[in-house]
Order: C-alpha cells, then sequence, then structure tokens
C-alpha cells in the first residue's frame, strides 16, 4: 500500500473569550516583569484564557464540530477519534476520546488518548498517517484536543518564565486516506528522556499526594522540578534537534527546506522564533507569531494553519512544515504540500 496517500481535509478550532494582557500578566508577576519584557521578550501582548465551561474536552467537542461544519464531514463516516487533549481535563483517568465521540455523534468510530505534552498533535498525525496506510478498515481520522494548562502557573515563580505564555483553547484535523490534496508527507520526531521530570506537575501523582496542607500550592503545581539539568541541556539541544527534524522531515518528503511557504510554529520567546526564521531564510510573513494567544500546547499548529488559511498565506501548491516541542523532552516537525 506504499502508493497510499493521506490528505488533511480541513481544520477547526474554538477560541475561549477569557485574555490576559501584558500588563495584566506583568502584575502577575509581583514586579519581576515589566508589561514592556513581557511584550518584547516573552512574546505575549496577551493570550487566550478559559471562562466558565471552557473544560479541556468540551472545547474539543466544540472544535470538532467546528472541523465537521468546516469540512461536510459527517461524523458517522468517522473510524477513528484520536484526542490530543491534556491530561488536565473534567475528569481525569477517563478517555477524552470517547466523550468527544459520544457529544459529536461519530457513532461508528473508536477512540483513543494519545500524549506527547505540546508536540502531541504533529505526533499524532504521523500516528493517523500510519494507520491510514497500514490498516485497509480504517479511512478518516479526526484528531481533536483541548488545552488549558494555564490553569496551573505561579507567575511569582521565576524558573517558569518559559510556561508564562500558556493559554487556553481547542483545535480539531481531520485526515482522509487517498484524499489526494492537502498531502501529509514526511514527519520526523526526537525525544531525550534524560529531561522526562525536568518539569511537571509535583503534587498530583503517585509521588506527590494533595494534602490539606498542600492544597493551595496544588492548584498552581506545575514546576520546574530540576531547573540546573533543564537550562543545561535545552539551550544546547533544542536548536540542534530542531534543526535535525527539519532536515530528515523534508528529506523524507522529497522536497528541499528552501521550498517552505509557510511554519506553522509553537508560541516561543520572541528571540528564539526570529531565530528559526533566519536559520530557515523566511520573512515574517511566512509564519504567524501566536503573541495575541499565547501557547496552547498542541493546538499551536491546528491554530497557525488555521489563521494562515483565514489570511491567505497558504496557497495552492504552498509547502507547509509544522514545527512542535513538548516538555519532557520532545522535537517534531512535518511537512505538507497544500493543495
Amino acid at each position: 500500500m506504499s502508493d497510499v496517500n493521506v490528505g488533511i481535509v480541513g481544520i477547526g478550532v474554538y477560541i475561549p473569550k477569557g485574555k490576559m494582557t501584558a500588563k495584566e500578566l506583568a502584575i502577575a508577576t509581583n514586579g519581576q516583569w515589566s508589561e514592556e519584557a513581557v511584550i518584547e521578550k516573552l512574546g505575549i501582548v496577551e493570550k487566550v484564557m478559559p471562562v466558565e465551561n471552557d473544560g479541556t474536552e468540551e472545547m474539543a467537542v466544540k472544535a470538532a464540530l467546528d472541523c465537521l461544519k468546516n469540512t461536510g464531514v459527517n461524523p458517522m463516516d468517522l473510524d477513528v477519534v484520536m484526542c490530543v487533549g491534556e491530561e488536565w481535563k473534567e475528569y481525569p483517568l477517563t478517555t477524552s476520546a470517547l466523550y468527544i465521540q459520544d457529544k459529536i455523534g461519530a457513532l461508528n468510530a473508536w477512540g483513543i488518548d494519545v500524549q506527547d505534552r505540546c508536540s502531541t498533535t504533529v505526533t499524532a498525525m504521523k500516528i493517523a498517517k500510519d494507520m491510514l496506510v497500514a490498516d485497509d478498515d480504517i479511512n478518516i481520522i479526526l484528531i481533536v484536543g483541548g488545552y488549558r494548562n494555564c490553569d496551573f502557573i505561579n507567575y511569582e515563580d521565576k524558573d517558569l518564565t518559559m510556561m508564562y505564555d500558556l493559554s487556553a483553547g481547542a483545535g480539531a484535523i481531520i485526515l482522509k486516506k487517498n484524499y489526494g490534496k492537502n498531502l501529509l508527507l514526511g514527519t520526523h520526531i526526537i525525544s531525550d528522556g534524560s529531561m522526562s521530570h525536568t518539569i511537571g506537575v509535583n503534587a498530583i501523582g503517585n509521588d506527590f499526594r494533595i494534602t490539606s496542607e498542600n492544597l493551595q500550592n496544588a492548584y498552581k503545581s506545575l514546576k520546574v522540578i530540576d531547573p540546573h539539568h533543564l537550562r543545561k541541556n535545552l539551550n544546547e539541544l533544542s536548536l540542534s534537534n530542531w534543526e535535525i527534524c527539519i532536515n530528515r522531515a523534508f528529506e523524507k518528503s522529497k522536497i528541499e527546506i528552501k521550498d517552505l511557504d509557510y511554519l506553522a510554529i509553537l508560541h516561543i520567546k520572541r528571540s528564539l522564533h526570529n531565530t528559526m526564521l533566519k536559520k530557515l531564510n523566511l520573512a515574517e510573513d511566512q509564519t504567524i507569531y501566536l503573541d495575541h494567544y499565547g501557547h496552547m500546547g498542541q493546538v499551536d499548529q491546528i491554530l497557525s494553519l488555521y489563521l494562515a488559511l483565514e489570511q491567505n498565506k497558504i496557497k495552492e501548491g504552498s509547502i507547509v512544515s509544522m514545527m512542535a516541542a513538548g516538555i519532557g523532552f520532545i522535537w517534531a516537525v512535518n511537512v505538507i504540500r497544500w493543495g
């Protein structure tokens, strides 16, 4: 089945109504950051925040419904619902894909949750493509998820600066076997397990239990558990691993990097964003800097693609690349030929 192609039928998003401005974020740091620095260095003019009923799963349902509406796909035609939503959700230890499946009426599908932190969408797209190519019974897959890890941020924690941009939202994308257009081509992923416990929530889990004494801290318990190991390795590895992922993804796609037209990149600090554009010889209008959205985790790439199509930055024949990174640590890049 090597001649099988997999294409993107369409996408959907859900953006909550809540906002946190750069000024509000600066105030939340208790004077450690100025409004100007939040905008210029962290790259946050404002970020999206959840409001009432914006649970991780509920947002995902809304993004899925938006995707179905935009594509005209009948939910009864979905074979798999793959949820990429975060573990922070309405009911932990439940399978979000099954909740979404029920709410959108995908009665013929089966569901599964996959998780790779903020790289999950790119990873899930690879998994979905491989499933579509390998399994004759699977023809169309919905990838969908919500994100609101912003709930866990203590803005007075200096070690958490790189995550001050965490926001909220949801995205959905439908992949179809032999769709013949918007083709998902090569993907390359690198992970470094030595940093698997450098960042995490340290008040919920087998090793750290919520008690009456730590209850209040538990609500803001996303921490940099090993700052030294993280700083020493992350700065050295990120650019080089992303570069390897880019090179290998384009090699697998049999496309030259110079032909890249649009980069759907996660929200990162402004200096690193500009460095990536320079390395890839891209102009600012060949991407969208999500400084009015913040970092929606694994939703960023879907949001960027959605906005780029809306703004006509992606046209017939455009070469698109999604770039992601997730704590743990993992780096991922894919290539898409649009049209």
